[in-house]
């Protein structure tokens, strides 16, 4: 079969490697509908992220079960499924508090997972998935095509923008600020706009994402950055900053701009992958009562409360997803997110 495999940076190529086989008893095989390439799956292409050897890539995929091990009981074969970021069991301690990104016998797409083998990268045309009762949710059938880049957001950027906004206390009649708008940022927006926020500012300096995130409930831009964004930010929250700020991209700027634009008494929710040298002023944080709560989004148990209104299209984080390319084709995927040329991408295998 064919999946995406990282050689180097910027080394994207489509392989054929092997087929994937049940092994635990407690895996599933499932066919990929549709796969994307995140942000984070950037820091690699780039050589932020080293790449000591060739391994696949990719952690965000939809699609349709064709086996099951014979432990499996709440996923059957012909169940169309979302597939999160990362693998858990659903039943640890940390996943019943709510944060199945540590769960205990867990881990990560395109690494070893404790006592239950190597998870294979997500951008292929199958994947075997460990721990499938935990990892895999399963959606009420018929699926329509339509649905599919919807329901492909759950896996990441949709219910980490929502995290976000969860962090950061978004509630009805807030004002909130968006720092970042690649797709966490724009489903950031569609998050706070869904908890009542009633002023919602992006910082973009695109106009097609600008377009984008006005369609999502954003009710003002905000173009410039630092001191001058920080101004406008304040300008438009009555002088005082906003209430919420949600941080979006992982870097030692978009922090320091999250908290400067936070009022006092403030909170930034943070969902930004750390790199480039995110930094906490401390003593700035203490002198103003700005708080700052978030880290890896634990997506999967967030797919519950977001399905219906992904399904109903009561909100569309699908239409995150500007530019469609066979599997085939994923280096262009790669190159076309790393130039700023698309939002997401979503692959066909």
């Amino acid at each position: 079969m064919l999946a995406t495999v990282i050689h180097a940076p910027r080394d994207i190529r489509v392989e054929e490697v092997p087929d994937p086989v049940l092994s635990t008893g407690a895996d599933a095989i499932v066919r990929v509908v549709a796969a994307c390439v995140c942000g984070s799956d950037l820091w690699p292409y780039r050589g932020v992220t080293p790449t000591d050897e060739p391994h696949r890539i990719g952690h965000e995929f939809v699609g349709i079960v064709e086996a099951v091990g014979a432990d499996v009981r709440e996923v059957a074969r012909g169940d169309f499924v979302i597939a999160p970021f990362y693998v858990c069991d659903g039943t640890c301690a940390n996943c019943q508090n709510g944060v199945s990104t540590s769960c205990l016998n867990g881990g990560w797409w395109g690494s070893e997972v404790h006592d239950v083998g190597f998870a294979d990268g997500g951008q292929g045309e199958r994947v075997r998935v460990p721990l499938a009762d935990g990892t895999l949710a399963v959606v009420p059938g018929p699926v329509a095509d339509a649905e599919i880049p919807g329901l492909l957001t759950l896996s990441d950027v949709m219910g980490t923008g929502h995290h976000a906004a969860i962090s950061a206390g978004v509630s009805a009649g807030d004002s909130v600020a968006v720092v970042g708008d690649g797709a966490v940022g724009l489903c950031a927006i569609i998050a706070a706009k869904r908890l009542g926020a009633t002023t919602i500012i992006a910082m973009s300096r695109h106009p097609e994402r600008q377009a984008l995130a006005e369609r999502f409930g954003a009710t003002h831009i905000v173009a410039e950055r630092g001191k001058e964004g920080i101004d406008r930010v304040r300008e438009l929250t009555g002088g005082i900053g906003a209430d919420r700020v949600l941080e979006c991209v992982g870097t030692k700027e978009s922090m320091d701009q999250a908290l400067r634009s936070a009022r006092p008494g403030g909170m930034v929710g943070y969902v930004g992958v750390p790199n480039g040298g995110p930094e906490l002023p401390v003593r700035q944080m203490f002198g103003r009562n700005v708080g700052v709560n978030g880290g890896v989004a634990p997506v999967r148990g967030y797919i519950a409360e977001l399905l219906p209104d992904v399904r109903s299209g009561a909100i569309e984080p699908g239409l995150v997803f500007d530019l469609e390319l066979p599997l085939a084709e994923a280096a262009e995927a790669y190159a076309a997110m790393d130039e700023r040329r698309a939002i997401k991408v979503l692959l066909r295998p």
